[in-house]
């Protein structure tokens, strides 16, 4: 059983996206006709046994930082034969395109997030979902908090990385495929200012909420009052009875 919370701060966005405005606008003028243009994903995965992240999108710029293989990093935009990337250490740098494949949200019913909910239980949600919902939802109103709605989208999000945890055989919140809980997030395109994640194997759905109930971390993403909205994957494990996945944002 795992948690992770984070809060986005807005002084670090407006840094972020200044640097990668001024560093696009290097890159322009540095190539003349070779201007960036747009990619249709923003999470990649290395594939070279070590990539060289540069200060440019080019050999002859110095190398400011290294990923290894099997690493995810982000994605902004591509120069040429490169991407201009985030990688860990929040270093912002190009990369060639070779050694970076793609990664895509699952294209079955691919939407963007409307932004819709309730605190009614998801029509999606499978009998299981539904139970995990209502007692995280008694959980929050018995401590004076509102109850969660249901983010169509972050449900079918929470679920898919259910099944992924259980088709990859792992417990973990970074994913072999999707990376973490906010690499995934952003992948499937979901908007949010906070975010978090619970995990738990266990045989029973009042049990796993039990679980975090009893662990200071799940219980205060539980408890979390900038969280309002969620969603909530429960997938039947050979190794468990049941993964259980729910996420949380805030809007």
């Amino acid at each position: 059983m795992k948690v992770i919370t984070i809060k986005r701060k807005s002084i670090f966005k407006i840094t972020l996206i200044m640097s990668f405005i001024l560093m696009l606008g290097m890159f322009t003028t540095s190539f003349g006709m070779q201007y960036y243009y747009n990619v249709d994903f923003s999470t990649g995965l290395v594939t070279a046994s070590t990539l060289n992240v540069r200060s440019g999108p080019g050999i002859q710029y110095k190398v400011i930082a290294t990923v290894n293989k099997n690493e995810y990093i982000r994605v902004f935009a591509g120069v040429g034969d490169w991407y201009i990337v985030q990688v860990e250490g929040d270093y912002v740098g190009a990369v060639s395109k070779n050694y970076v494949k793609p990664i895509y949200p699952n294209s079955s019913n691919n939407s963007t997030n409307n932004n819709t909910g309730s605190t009614q239980t998801s029509s999606t949600m499978n009998s299981d979902e539904k139970e995990v919902f209502n007692l995280i939802n008694k959980q929050r109103t018995n401590n004076g908090l509102a109850a969660l709605k249901v983010d169509e989208e972050v449900q079918r999000v929470a679920r898919i990385k259910a099944q992924d945890m259980v088709d990859n055989n792992y417990f973990s919140h970074t994913s072999p495929i999707y990376g973490s809980p906010f690499n995934m997030l952003n992948s499937f395109k979901i908007s949010y200012k906070t975010a978090g994640e619970n995990i738990a194997g266990n045989s029973s759905n009042s049990g796993a909420v039990n679980a975090w109930m009893n662990s200071s971390g799940h219980k205060a993403n539980i408890l979390n009052s900038s969280y309002n909205y969620t969603g909530i994957g429960v997938v039947s494990s050979s190794k468990y009875g049941k993964i259980f996945v729910q996420m949380f944002i805030g809007k």
